[in-house]
C-alpha cells in the first residue's frame, strides 16, 4: 500500500468499526463479509457511509471486486484521484 491510501485505510478501519461494533481485528487481508460478519445489507449501507465520508460513487458493477478492506482502500484511493 502507498504512502497515500494511509489515511483512507485508518478512515475506512474507522468506519467499518461503527458496522463490527469495534469488536473485531481488521487488518488489509480481512475479507469485508467473511472475517467481518457483514451481510449485504449492511455492505451496502457501508458503501453509501463511504460514498458520503469520501465523496465518491462506487461503481455498482465494482461491487463484486471489492473484497477485502485493501481491495476497498484501493478503489477509494482510485476513485478520488479521477
Amino acid at each position: 500500500m502507498n504512502n497515500q491510501s494511509i489515511p483512507v485505510r485508518q478512515e475506512v478501519e474507522r468506519i467499518l468499526r461503527k458496522f463490527t461494533n469495534g469488536e473485531l481485528d481488521i487488518t488489509d487481508n480481512s475479507h469485508i463479509m467473511r472475517d467481518l460478519d457483514l451481510d449485504s445489507v449492511k455492505v451496502m449501507e457501508l458503501i453509501m457511509e463511504i460514498e458520503d465520508y469520501f465523496n465518491i460513487s462506487v461503481p455498482l458493477n465494482s461491487l463484486p471486486d471489492l473484497q477485502t478492506v485493501n481491495d476497498l482502500v484501493m478503489a477509494i484511493t482510485d476513485l478520488r484521484s479521477k
